[in-house]
């Protein structure tokens, strides 16, 4: 079996150099978020010796959290929307529409989807460094749990094409020397349609044709006009500017990126991410680093549950370099620590999860996943988001993925309100994945709504598998 070969040292420095250039880029940026103009920044504006506290470093620190103690092969979606409700304070725009979604029963990514003003926004690819640090070089790991982490607030929006980008960039930065190259390679993750692809393109275009910084930016401005401020497609756009158009200047990157103005302490955190990553700690000019230290601040963990977390940059990558060979273990990639160079002969890194991408968003965005890794995945899809009016239908549909090469019998208990009905099979036969279309089967149920519509609507369904004991609740939440 192949095994993949990490050069300790370097890949330890590549860690390193994304969570200070994380720390540099949001500190420098954090005094202008919000500013709508042009900038003309010059490096810090901030006391010497601290770090600005920044809420998009702050989220990964719950993120590891869960890998740690979750373990990367039953992560999911679910999971980080309980560590959501647990860790994070804020309510602030995506946040708080997520997190109220969820206190409601809305499971990801419905609670990202439904009625959510900000899942277009910069809430998610802000946080994406974590997942490329856990599968360096292998950009569909990243962008399988930048995806589970990104509908959580954003549902199946620009908001998750900008994380899956950004993760696909920062992982394939590893090993990618080239600026232009590394663009191109991680656009491949998202559709060429999406309006992330698009502003990132305009950036591409407009650098090519040797047009000043500041009119591809106004470009950008005018692409995004329709969403407004704080909105991810722009922002992504500000972000690939300053790359681009920093030639490889750490600094000169940063300022271009902020300048941009808009979401400051993100461009210039995100910019500072990926070219930590690209050339390692040791090669972020020395005064920028001195000037705020290896410390993190944090600003949006509750305190009950934040006294476990890294408190430096150093803390964190050594954090990260225990949970990289679980992350990968879990994909089928053996790995190991070396003095010797990195490898990663006989993997093919396009193989891995392929098609996992276009299976999550061909689903409906009302939606959500029960993950159950004894016997069976079960996907729950609404025709429509989920509210419900007195003396209406409503349709369920469930789907189911065997996870073991046995097949099973299900049994359905539907618990109703009072006054309401519904039609459906009692029992289904799951057969085994190999006999499946798609290796999934079906199950629907139409549900005939009474006259007494709450505010929430609890319907939990009990599915029972004969021989097996432990049976899956899918709770169904309609709203009135």
């Amino acid at each position: 079996m192949a095994v993949m070969k990490l050069n300790k040292k370097e890949i330890r420095d590549k860690i390193y150099g994304c969570w200070l250039g994380k720390n540099i880029g949001g500190t420098m940026g954090t005094p202008y978020e919000g500013e709508q103009k042009v900038l003309d920044i010059k490096g810090y504006n901030s006391p010497k010796g601290e770090p600005l506290p920044n809420d998009d470093l702050d989220l990964q620190l719950i993120w590891l959290k869960a890998m740690r103690e979750v373990g990367a092969r039953a992560m999911s979606a679910n999971v980080l929307a309980d560590y959501w409700l647990s860790c994070v304070t804020p309510h602030w725009n995506e946040y708080g529409i997520g997190k109220s979604n969820l206190e409601m029963g809305l499971l990801p990514p419905l609670s990202g989807e439904f009625e959510n003003k900000w899942k277009n926004s910069n809430g998610a690819w802000i946080r994406s460094e974590v997942w490329a640090c856990l599968a360096p070089g292998i950009p569909n790991i990243a962008v399988k749990y930048a995806m589970m982490d990104a509908c959580v607030d954003h549902g199946l929006s620009e908001g998750t094409y900008a994380e899956m980008f950004t993760a696909s960039l920062e992982s394939l930065a590893f090993f990618e020397t080239d600026t232009r190259t590394l663009i191109e390679k991680a656009l491949a993750f998202i559709p060429a349609d999406c309006r992330i692809a698009k502003s990132v393109r305009i950036v591409l275009e407009g650098y090519d044709k040797k047009l000043p910084w500041i009119e591809v930016r106004e470009m950008l401005v005018k692409e995004s006009e329709d969403l407004g401020w704080f909105q991810a497609p722009a922002n992504i756009g500000f972000t690939v500017l300053g790359l681009v158009y920093g030639e490889g200047d750490f600094l000169q990157s940063l300022i271009y990126a902020i300048n941009c103005g808009d979401d400051t302490d993100c461009t210039g955190a995100t910019c500072g991410a990926v070219l930590g990553i690209m050339m390692g700690a040791d090669k972020i000019p020395a005064d920028l680093k001195d000037y705020i230290g290896d410390s993190i601040k944090t600003v949006c963990l509750n305190p009950s549950t934040s006294y476990w977390t890294a408190k430096s940059c150093t803390e964190l990558t050594d954090m990260v370099m225990e949970v990289i060979p679980e992350t990968l273990k879990a994909h089928g990639i053996d790995s190991e620590y070396t003095d010797e160079a990195t490898s990663m002969e006989g993997i093919d890194a396009s193989e891995i999860l392929k098609g996992y991408a276009d299976e999550v968003f061909a689903r409906s965005p009302y939606s959500f996943e029960i993950t159950n890794l004894l016997h069976t995945d079960t996907l729950v899809e609404y025709e429509c988001e989920p509210v419900v009016k007195p003396n209406s239908d409503f349709k369920v549909k469930i789907s189911f993925k065997n996870n073991r090469f046995n097949s099973f019998h299900y049994e359905f208990d539907v618990c109703l309100p009072e006054g309401w009905t519904a039609d459906y099979r009692r029992t289904c036969y799951i057969r085994n994945e190999t006999l499946c279309d798609n290796g999934r089967s079906s199950w629907e149920m139409t549900i005939h709504v009474g006259e007494d519509v709450k505010s929430i609507n609890r319907i939990p369904i009990m599915i029972s598998p004969k021989g097996h004991a432990v049976p899956i609740m899918v709770p169904i939440v309609l709203l009135g």
